[in-house]
């Protein structure tokens, strides 16, 4: 059976210099506390605003609860939390109101759905959260929940440019496939991982397969019986004198390092100009950017051609760059490299700007609009134009929600263990060539697999280092 180890956090802290409050800046209390390792008055901060838990930010709230409580070792409370976020996302409907509302204020207004490895991630907590209690016919239920989840986001999108399908996430239902002695599924989950790395992750994130994947692929072909698969694969690997072994016991052990970015924001000039018929152009020859729209409505578009420049509102990633270069185990005098197997930084910032061509759309309109009604009101009433400027000026402001305590990098390695005790070093690699190390001790029984997850929170701006 699986077993969990506990988990450690290492903590950082990180100041965000903006002209504007983002979404981050608005959580500064909850934000300062979690990046010092503070959990405690983290959880006390962000349940002070419990009114998010049906507001607009109600998916936040539950997600950051969520991950809190997990890392503070409080895994059924947590899980509470991450299955109202999964309910959440299974019945979202958009509410039009607010979604029509968007375009005379800013989208802020509307209810944060949440994006798609956002709520992948919820999973995998709460999978890892059914781990820790040893509920492991639980932690399949989460498996399969993935597996639904990864198909609609497949169903979704049918680019090969955009995010639809999620290695890490079939290389951890492996694992726990592994872990229950379910080698078929595991070999399984394996290789869909490894197909994702190789035609996805590669080309969009530039990240490949980690080798420790492609021995568990081996293993469980092996184990399983499917000698063809394991030659043809042993092959492709250049490991033909690798030969599977089963060891006494075996530690996973995961390592979340740094913090995913945060959305902040940014603006472009526009130039308007109307065409024949019922064309709209905004441009801006600096960046090389044409967005052309057909207006229907003869009042919308005789507004627009009043207009001359504009500055619109849009949401950018600004990463948080990692404290740790990298990191290793150290068992028994052999080095194990902790293999990243998720860059969560990476895939936030692709999908952003896979969508960027809709979020130019939306926000162009809801300036263009904004404006043009200000400038209508302005010549029947200069007073009220000019408050309506103001208020404009004040709302025209881009999304820049999303969950900014989930990792930058999600590693992993596997090594073997002896029954009974066993002693392992984990490496972090800091900046400058030096290194910070942790000894664990882990008592194994025969044929168990221990799990351990480890969270480093420094970014290379922090001054703080503190552990749970």
């Amino acid at each position: 059976m699986a077993r969990i180890a506990p988990t450690l956090l290492m903590a950082g802290s990180l100041t965000l210099a903006s002209a504007c409050a983002t979404y981050y800046h608005t959580q500064a209390d909850f934000n300062r506390e979690f990046e010092r390792g503070d959990l405690n008055r983290a959880l006390e901060a962000l349940q002070r605003r419990d009114q998010h838990e049906h507001g607009r930010n109600k998916f936040l709230y539950l997600v950051n609860n969520g991950l809190v409580l997990s890392v503070m070792g409080k895994y059924r409370e947590s899980n509470e939390y991450f299955e109202k976020a999964y309910l959440f996302g299974e019945d979202y409907h958009k509410d039009y109101i607010n979604e029509v509302a968007s375009y005379w204020t800013n989208p802020m207004v509307t209810v944060y759905r949440g994006e798609d490895h956002e709520h992948l991630m919820v999973l995998y907590y709460k999978a890892l959260n059914f781990l820790k209690m040893e509920k492991y016919e639980q932690a399949l239920v989460e498996c399969r929940r993935l597996n639904i989840r990864l198909q609609e986001l497949s169903d979704k999108y049918k680019s090969p440019e955009k995010y639809r399908r999620d290695a890490f996430i079939h290389t951890l239902m492996g694992i726990i496939y592994q872990a229950m002695q379910d080698y078929n599924n595991a070999f399984i989950a394996y290789r869909n991982a490894f197909e994702i790395y190789e035609d996805d992750y590669a080309r969009l994130f530039s990240l490949r397969a980690p080798e420790q994947l492609q021995y568990d692929l081996l293993n469980t072909a092996w184990w399983t019986g499917l000698h063809q698969e394991y030659e043809y694969y042993k092959e492709r690997f250049g490991l033909e004198e690798y030969t599977p072994k089963r060891p006494e016991a075996e530690l996973v052990f995961f390592w979340h390092n740094g913090l995913s970015p945060v959305k902040e924001e940014w603006s472009i000039d526009f130039a308007i100009h109307t065409r024949q018929g019922k064309d709209v152009l905004f441009v801006n020859e600096a960046m090389g950017l044409n967005f052309a729209f057909t207006l229907d409505d003869d009042d919308d578009r005789s507004r627009l051609s009043g207009l001359s420049i504009y500055r619109v509102a849009f949401p950018r990633y600004r990463e948080r760059p990692v404290f740790y270069r990298g990191a290793h185990l150290q068992y028994e005098g052999q080095r194990y490299p902790l293999e990243t197997a998720e860059d969560l930084n990476r895939i936030a910032i692709h999908s952003l700007r896979e969508r960027m061509m809709l979020e130019f759309s939306k926000g162009l309109l809801r300036a263009a609009l904004k404006k043009a009604t200000e400038m209508s009101l302005r010549k029947e009433d200069v007073t009220l134009g000019a408050l309506i400027g103001v208020v404009n000026a004040i709302t025209e402001h881009a999304d820049t929600r999303n969950w900014q305590t989930l990792p930058h990098t999600i590693s992993y390695a596997r090594i073997p263990l002896r029954e009974g005790d066993n002693e392992v070093d984990f490496v972090l690699y800091e900046p400058a060539g030096g290194e910070y190390r942790h000894h664990f001790k882990y008592r194994a029984t025969r044929n168990q697999t221990l799990f351990h997850t480890f969270s480093s929170l420094e970014s290379m701006d922090s001054p703080y280092r503190s552990a749970w």
